[in-house]
């Protein structure tokens, strides 16, 4: 009985994942390659989890979000993060106006459906808090009146290398709100002549068509949440997180010295959710192990914490995380 329950999920979910290809190809028409950055990006959107971007100027994360949020006709803001910047300038404040003499509620970039919030951590901690409670409360309080965010709304955050000068470190209990840490690299030799060869052409920049509806979206929400995921999985993400938490119950203890704090709760979640994401990107009913090991860089990599002696040995956060996932036992 629960395998024909199985197979009517997965036909199911195939069925409401169909609109994954045309979102894919359209993107694909502007963004050339970080087919990883991608689906990163699609799995934040499906599971309505933000996003911390850390790589270089020039790959691509504003043109990425960009591209997404006109595939499915939604809007799109960009807000630079600077040491200068002011809360109100992210939420939006009272006008006073006097000819009326009453004040009107101007609001802010933040009232969008797809927020690039580019180098944030070039802004003092209260703006940083102002955006976070817009992230995680869906809801922005201006003059005493609480508005609520429109559905979907996802912040893809880009972070500048911790050693530039005039950068404020996130707090962690800011960066463990993110759902994902993704790191962007360098193209290939192959996409970067692609690259060079659209940007040498007048017309490479072709309109963006809609292709998915926004309610696409809202009812594949929907439909992820659903999809199948055995206890054996459940156990195998509880104890990838354990195991950052308490490294010597795992046959681990040269990592015990290692790590400052490990994963918290929420990387269980998002750990869980982001797999059922995975499967329903590549039109499946169900998780397999590959799901939970592909994601579980972006998931951990933010919310382990590494102590002195790990720094002093040049030890990263990816270093810990694939000896926790070559050492816990896959179902």
């Amino acid at each position: 009985m629960q395998s024909i329950d199985i197979e009517a999920l997965n036909q199911q979910i195939y069925l409401d994942s169909a609109f994954v290809e045309n979102l894919n190809r359209e993107t694909g028409q502007v963004i050339v390659g970080q087919q990883n950055m991608i689906e990163r990006l699609m799995i934040g959107l499906l599971t309505k989890g933000h996003i911390l971007l850390e790589g270089l100027p020039g790959l691509a994360k504003t043109m990425a979000i960009k591209t997404l949020s006109q595939a499915i006709n939604a809007q799109f803001s960009r807000i630079q993060f600077t040491p200068d910047l002011l809360p109100a300038d992210i939420i939006g404040t009272m006008i006073y106006n006097p000819s009326t003499h009453d004040f009107s509620v101007r609001k802010g970039p933040i009232f969008a459906n797809f927020i690039l919030a580019d180098e944030i951590n070039r802004a003092p901690a209260k703006v940083q808090s102002a955006l976070l409670e817009a992230m995680q409360e869906r809801q922005v309080t201006i003059g005493g009146t609480t508005y609520p965010l429109q559905e979907p709304f996802l912040v893809l955050a880009t972070q500048n290398p911790i050693e530039q000068e005039g950068t404020y470190p996130l707090p962690e209990a800011q960066t463990d709100r993110f759902m994902l840490k993704v790191k962007i690299g360098y193209p290939s030799k192959e996409e970067e002549r692609e690259i060079v060869r659209r940007n040498l052409n007048d017309d490479h920049f072709g309109e963006v068509k809609q292709v998915v509806q926004q309610k696409e979206i809202l009812q594949a929400r929907q439909s992820v949440r659903k999809v199948y995921m055995d206890e054996k999985i459940e156990k195998y993400i509880i104890d990838i997180v354990f195991a950052t938490r308490a490294p010597q119950d795992y046959g681990l203890p040269n990592l015990e010295p290692l790590i400052q704090y490990g994963g918290s709760p929420r990387a269980s979640i998002n750990l869980a959710l982001a797999a059922k994401a995975k499967a329903f990107l590549h039109r499946r009913g169900f998780v397999i192990p590959e799901d939970v090991r592909d994601i579980c860089h972006d998931v951990l990599r933010h919310r382990l914490g590494l102590t002195y002696e790990a720094e002093a040995e040049n030890i990263t956060q990816e270093d810990i995380i694939d000896k926790v996932l070559n050492t816990v036992e896959v179902p």
